[in-house]
């Protein structure tokens, strides 16, 4: 039985996703225990809304699973990495293929990324 370190962190571990074909880090979220047992229970990633506070199923509204192709942990056992195939191209609710699309340069942020899909028209 896999057991992870929830302690450490109030109850909550971060969870890495990555694209399993790339690489490209995607987003980074947090998973509670019950979110860990549903990502391993569907091989859909699950995640814990610290905003909502409750379980985020990736890609509920938008359509944009994460469906989980590896699961690998820290040596520590506090961490989580997703390799994940991405559906719909796009990891991050304003569009882009990754939550990662700015850059700091001449210390403001700099988009470099092009948008995937409008978050107007899939979060109505």
């Amino acid at each position: 039985m896999v057991e992870l370190d929830f302690n450490k962190g109030k109850g909550l571990i971060p969870a890495i996703a990555q694209d399993c074909n790339t690489g490209e880090v995607l987003m980074l979220a947090y998973m509670n225990q019950a979110a860990f047992d549903e990502t391993l229970s569907s091989g859909n990633a699950t995640y814990y809304s610290r905003s909502r506070q409750s379980l985020w199923k990736k890609g509920e509204t938008s359509g944009h699973v994460q469906h989980v192709k590896e699961i690998r942990v820290d040596c520590d056992h506090d961490t989580i990495l997703l390799k994940v195939e991405q559906a719909g191209g796009a990891a991050c609710h304003e569009g882009y293929k990754s939550c990662f699309f700015k850059i700091v340069e001449n210390n403001e942020f700099k988009i470099v990324e092009k948008r995937v899909f409008d978050p107007k028209k899939v979060y109505k």
